[in-house]
């Protein structure tokens, strides 16, 4: 059966895409720093190829290994990242059915939305984490170089 949509809920549904503007932003942001992340991992994995194809014997076992740490932090916070884009649209999405089907699902909602965030945070604290590997390892190589 199909019902007129009346005034009431053509305002409802307005003001849902109003609240659900800003978390459509910050999804835009995570799809940026996704972006960022996936860039730097497939960076990381060319030189690890590069290394594999000149390094002979294990030699420069520092630099390989400084190269799988840079490389487990990236894809951890590729996950975490990935993690939040999820959790941002789940908030997104129960905001929609808490207004459909006439429930509270404030307590919901901020959960989903604390525990993104945390995510979000854990992300950048590992990729600050690569950033700092991939400087402490250029001031060895210059220091070495100066010798």
């Amino acid at each position: 059966m199909i019902t007129a949509i009346t005034q009431e809920g053509v305002n409802t549904v307005s003001h849902l895409i109003q609240l659900s503007v800003a978390p459509v932003f910050l999804l835009a942001g995570v799809a940026g720093l996704l972006n960022v992340f996936t860039g730097r991992l497939s960076r990381i994995i060319d030189k690890v190829e590069k290394f594999d194809a000149t390094s002979i014997n294990n030699e420069h076992e520092d630099r390989r290994l400084s190269l799988t740490l840079r490389m487990q932090n990236i894809n951890y916070a590729i996950s975490l990242c990935t993690m939040t884009g999820l959790l941002i649209a789940l908030v997104i999405v129960t905001m929609f059915l808490s207004s459909i089907f006439q429930f509270n699902g404030s307590v919901f909602i901020a959960t989903l939305f604390i525990f993104a965030m945390l995510s979000l945070i854990v992300s950048l604290i590992l990729f600050q984490k690569e950033i700092f590997f991939t400087t402490s390892f250029i001031k060895k190589k210059k220091a070495s170089l100066k010798k």
